[in-house]
């Protein structure tokens, strides 16, 4: 197996001394960007704290400056009547601008105005990033500043440019109000572009003095574990990009990441080769750990769904498949996606659904039917309402089912969930979506899971160039460029034979399957054991997969076409 070191999954974000800002102030007619119209623009670009340009001009609105903004600003009629229009100036505005990242105080109202000019002069919309300082200073220097006007925060922080409503001298303000906010950041953590960019809502957590906890995390993939006080593992989860990914937490309002993060007194993480490895390796923390606040990933009870022998065979949730293979079987699935599935199964198929032993030759052994099959949902051999050969074709449809032909059974499902809705059972059309819904995942998750195994021992080259050995579906090996783990947080490398019970099997067969279904296009086959059939439809709630496609061959790419 190749060893290939793996290349970054995504570019390095910059560093903020070497990203380029262009601090922009616009004074207008009024407060409409549809109504009204810019007559003055004022711009300055920096990058490393250095001035590096400036841009300056009057411009003539098409209309009469009103006198509050007159006064507000000391411009009149007679100084724009010479200026320029905004069209001949949306070639030097957005050449200027560039890729620059664009920053002003209230960027709403900026940004807006801008745009609607630049529309209705026939150039495209703006997309560069947006730091609005007033947000920043919001969060920032809320305890030393009573409102958050550019005038104040001049004064307050005693800036070297003060505002006087003139574009040039509030850029310039604003300017030195983003260098100061810069400096501010950094207690943070905050060191490249991404990091200012999501702090606007970061800095308002009430936890927000532990994002120091995220100083020593990489922008690579991988998994992460918030440790509490006594050393415990609280959450594990994992990540294309680690520091990105934590730091998100200290924006997000839920209440349980709040009580999360007031428990967490580290962060422990591994980098991995590929995200992948990370998912495998979240999946194996997550069962052995059992962190208290991870509730997806924690071992459940499964099940399989199959039929009962005999000649009137019921479907029945068993805690284990059948010995012999051959006996058709969906699962293991979490117990209640098992009984959803047998629910759905029977929406569409009379099965008999009395826990009676029936023999044949005894038939009919009650009066009367029972009460499913007088509601009319189910058959009741009982009472001698369907035959052997009628009930063949009913287990026939559910033998089909369960070994992943459900394409027919989930139209039928559709229409009866249509059929309700027009008749505004709504609550009732919820439950035969959700059967629907487990049906089709179960049933497509199966035929991952079975692809996988055919397959035998498979290797894989990974998006970034590492490798991975896949056996019986089970990742066992990844070559490639790791650092060490950084505190509690090991490899968690594949279990011993038998130490797993099959549900955890299939629960981690499912997590390689469903990172083949995304990042499927970007991987190579180097070599299989077996052919290698996948499906990549992407999920549907009531469409399985239809048809397969067959890679196999070294350097194969695994992609549809």
């Amino acid at each position: 197996m190749s060893s290939r070191s793996a290349s970054p999954l995504r570019p390095a974000p910059q560093p903020l001394d070497q990203v380029t800002f262009c601090v922009l102030d616009l004074e207008t007619t009024g407060g409409s960007p549809l109504d009204d119209r810019i007559c003055e623009i004022g711009a300055v670009k920096v990058r490393g704290g250095e001035v590096i340009g400036t841009f300056e001009t009057l411009v003539d609105p098409g209309r009469g400056i009103p006198p509050f903004v007159s006064m507000l600003t000391g411009l009149t009629d007679l100084q724009v009547a010479a200026a320029p229009r905004l069209a001949e100036l949306a070639p030097t505005v957005a050449t200027f601008i560039g890729d620059a990242v664009i920053v002003a105080h209230n960027a709403r109202f900026d940004s807006a105005f801008l745009n609607a000019e630049l529309e209705r002069a026939g150039w495209p919309r703006l997309a560069n990033p947006v730091v609005d300082t007033m947000i920043l200073a919001r969060r920032l220097f809320h305890e030393e500043s009573p409102d958050f006007r550019l005038g104040t925060l001049a004064d307050r922080l005693r800036l070297d440019h003060r505002p006087t409503h003139r574009a040039m001298s509030d850029a310039l303000a604003a300017c030195d109000l983003l260098h100061r906010l810069i400096e501010r950041a950094a207690g943070f953590d905050v060191r490249a572009l991404d990091d200012l960019l999501a702090l606007p809502r970061q800095a308002g957590h009430p936890m927000a003095g532990k994002l120091r906890l995220t100083e020593h995390l990489p922008r690579a993939a991988g998994v992460y574990a918030f440790r509490g006080a006594a050393g415990e593992i609280l959450y594990v989860g994992k990540a294309t990009n680690l520091r990105q990914r934590v730091r998100s937490y200290f924006a997000d309002e839920r209440r349980t990441v709040g009580a999360l993060l007031r428990q967490a007194v580290a962060v422990d993480h591994r980098s991995c080769t590929s995200t992948l490895e990370a998912a495998v390796l979240e999946a194996r923390l997550i069962r052995t750990l059992r962190p208290r606040f991870n509730v997806a990933g924690k071992p459940t009870a499964t099940a399989v769904v199959r039929l009962e022998a005999g000649p009137f065979p019921r479907l029945v949730v068993g805690r284990r498949a059948p010995p012999d293979p051959a006996v058709p079987c969906l699962g293991p699935l979490p117990v209640p996606t098992a009984r959803l599935v047998v629910e759905a199964i029977e929406t569409v198929v009379p099965l008999r659904r009395c826990t009676t032993r029936i023999d044949a030759r005894t038939l009919p052994c009650r009066d009367a039917p029972c009460t499913p099959a007088q509601l009319g949902v189910a058959s009741c051999p009982c009472a001698g309402t369907v035959g052997v050969t009628d009930y063949a074709a009913y287990t026939c449809q559910a033998t089909r089912a369960l070994q992943g032909d459900v394409t027919a059974m989930l139209a039928a499902l559709e229409r009866r969930m249509a059929a309700l809705g027009s008749a505004r059972r709504f609550e009732e059309a919820g439950l035969v979506r959700d059967r629907a819904g487990a049906l089709a995942r179960a049933v497509r998750r199966q035929d991952r899971v079975d692809g996988l195994r055919a397959a035998g021992v498979i290797e894989l080259g990974l998006p970034g160039g590492a490798t991975a050995i896949v056996s019986d579906g089970l990742l066992v090996d990844v070559g490639g460029d790791r650092a060490e783990p950084v505190g509690s947080l090991g490899s968690a490398g594949p279990p011993a034979a038998g130490m797993l019970t099959a549900g955890d099997v299939a629960a981690e067969q499912a997590v390689v399957a469903a990172w083949l279904d995304a990042e499927g296009r970007r991987t190579v086959l180097h070599s299989a054991s077996a052919p290698f059939a996948v499906r990549w439809s992407p999920p549907s709630p009531f469409h399985a997969p239809t048809s397969r496609r067959a890679a196999g061959g070294a350097g194969t790419a695994i992609s549809a076409a």
